[in-house]
């Protein structure tokens, strides 16, 4: 998708009592992103390695929150998150991607999590 044609945030809301991000998008969509799924997908090199096969499974995330969420110019936002990590930049298009795809997204993180023998929770 062009970047003049992505759709573009109205809001984001951090509920932290929940632990989700509300984003609502400029074609009327709005995506409520648990904490612990935007943490488990970040794009940070940290996470996805750098290149294919290098992924790093996170585990036990099911309690982070995120503390700051720092705007990056007017084209993604930096999540300040509870256990440390920070490096981490979520465009709009990514935001959205997620959001689009949360449900398969969450069940092969699921299934690479059992496959591991890991666990969502901190050891």
């Amino acid at each position: 998708m062009p970047a003049d044609k992505a759709p573009h945030p109205t809001g984001i809301t951090l509920h932290q009592q929940s632990r989700v991000l509300e984003i609502a998008f400029d074609d009327g969509r709005i995506f409520r992103l648990p904490y612990e799924f935007l943490r488990v997908h970040s794009p940070s090199a940290e996470v996805r390695g750098h290149g294919p096969g290098q992924e790093v499974l996170q585990v036990g995330k099911r309690e982070v929150a995120i503390k700051e969420l720092e705007p990056i110019g007017h084209y993604a936002v930096r999540p300040m998150f509870t256990d440390g990590h920070n490096s981490g930049i979520y465009s709009w298009e990514y935001l959205y991607e997620l959001g689009a795809h949360h449900d398969e997204l969450w069940e092969r993180y699921l299934q690479r999590l059992a496959a591991a023998g890991a666990s969502r929770d901190a050891t």
